[in-house]
């Protein structure tokens, strides 16, 4: 039983990177990132490594993915103002 529950999560991180490589779009990457953050903390759950698990939650799933919003906003927001000198 334990082996058919770490297959099924090796499988769902292996769709979600998958994902994550083939998405386009920076924004929606964030989000496919944080999917990815959440299933690698399930895996690593599964694999008995709750503190990993733990640390990858924050830290993959959360933190990463809003960093890079961020920096999608304010790259999209500067290249949409005007091009005359001011920001």
């Amino acid at each position: 039983m334990a082996d058919a529950v770490i297959v099924l999560a090796l499988l769902a991180v292996a769709g979600c990177a998958t994902a994550a490589v083939v998405t386009r779009d920076p924004a929606r990457q964030a989000l496919v990132l944080a999917v990815l953050g959440t299933v690698l903390a399930v895996l690593f759950t599964v694999l008995q490594a709750p503190d990993v698990g733990l640390s990858q939650l924050a830290v993959g799933s959360a933190l990463t993915p809003l960093l890079i919003m961020l920096t999608v906003r304010k790259v999209r927001r500067r290249s949409a103002a005007p091009k005359d000198g001011r920001r």
